[in-house]
């Protein structure tokens, strides 16, 4: 099991800890309902310190980052960022990822934790033009600090203007005493922030200086779980729920990110599903009565035939109702507006929903 740098600091909070993706998580302080909400109304800070980092570099970056990944960073400039993912030859995703524009000859790509062993392999299958590839995820940290009070609350940290700092848009700056940190405006909750990438020897002292700044603005430690249900709420896919190996991004949703401008892993088989239509797709709802709808939960239809599977599903904090994503084929979600979810014995009604689920 493999320990974040702030591991000690979450055990001396009575942080849950637990196994993920190889790593020593905190899921929980206080309490999933009571961290959600902090994030929704004031400011939170996740350590997501287990997520992966890579670097590409040299004259071949973009031509390799174009290869692998399905939307365009030709189109980024410094200081940008894109939301993307990486196809596979079968239809599917190898995994979502985020990449940050340095310069011309310089890019990170950052991915999921239970990933990085798979996605270095996957990019370096497909390195035939030698871009210069290093794997940064162990010499990293990452705090994603979030809600609509993180830019008052770490503006006092750096001379970066937080508020101006617009959606996928990132500075390396001073931050906490600290030089060379990455501060972007991105983050997985739907209610504003940023996201910080340093060195791991300094977390603690960055650590320490977030919590000293924000004091005044109600900040608290969140979890893993409260990050579920705030990127739930947001229809945000998650990886290994959502999407995998074996969903495509048209299925998913993600048409968005899938420019048939260039050429790219599995380009034509894609291009060929957008055209007649991807035959089943991930939709969203709501539930009509009091229930939770649980990943693995069948979706069925009036006459109780199994028409899909949840693919994700809690209990929205915000709106106080079960709320949940799933597969079904594209055809029955045109054709009406309701389904039900096999909770145990009980098929309960749902009605279809556009995302996202929370409004703010």
């Amino acid at each position: 099991m493999k320990k974040i740098a702030l591991n000690d600091i979450h055990h001396s909070l009575n942080a849950k800890m637990v196994p993920f993706a190889g790593f020593n998580m905190p899921v929980s302080y206080e309490g999933v309902n009571i961290e959600h909400e902090t994030v929704r109304k004031d400011v939170g800070v996740f350590d997501v310190s287990h997520m992966g980092e890579f670097l590409i570099s040299g004259e071949h970056a973009l031509e390799l980052i174009q290869k692998i990944s399905s939307n365009d960073a030709s189109k980024l400039i410094d200081g940008k960022a894109q939301y993307s993912c990486m196809p596979n030859e079968d239809g599917g995703i190898v995994d979502d990822l985020i990449i940050y524009r340095m310069n011309e000859e310089k890019y990170i790509l950052v991915v999921n934790a239970s990933n990085i062993e798979k996605d270095w392999n996957w990019i370096a299958q497909h390195n035939t033009m030698d871009a210069t590839m290093k794997d940064l995820s162990d010499e990293f940290s990452l705090l994603a600090i979030q809600g609509p009070k993180a830019a008052d609350a770490m503006q006092s940290l750096t001379d970066v203007n937080l508020k101006e700092l617009k959606f996928y848009t990132f500075e390396v700056a001073e931050f906490a005493g600290v030089k060379n940190v990455i501060i972007s405006a991105t983050g997985y909750t739907g209610s504003g922030g940023f996201e910080i990438y340093f060195k791991n020897e300094d977390a603690e002292t960055i650590w320490n200086k977030v919590f000293e700044a924000g004091a005044d603005f109600g900040i608290k430690p969140i979890g893993l779980a409260a990050r579920d249900t705030l990127r739930l709420e947001m229809g945000y896919c998650l990886y290994g729920n959502d999407i995998d190996d074996t969903t495509s991004p048209l299925e998913a949703g993600l048409g968005w990110i899938t420019k048939f401008t260039k050429d790219f892993v599995n380009a034509d088989a894609l291009a060929k599903q957008k055209e007649e239509g991807p035959k089943r797709k991930l939709i969203a709802f709501e539930l009509d009565e009091r229930g939770i709808p649980r990943q693995g939960y069948d979706i069925v239809d009036a006459e109780g035939n199994v028409i899909g599977n949840v693919t994700s599903g809690t209990m929205s904090p915000s709106l106080d109702k079960g709320i949940g994503m799933g597969y079904i084929p594209t055809e029955m979600a045109k054709a009406n507006d309701k389904i039900y979810i096999q909770i145990r014995k009980k098929a309960v009604p749902a009605t279809l929903v556009k995302l996202p689920f929370y409004k703010g």
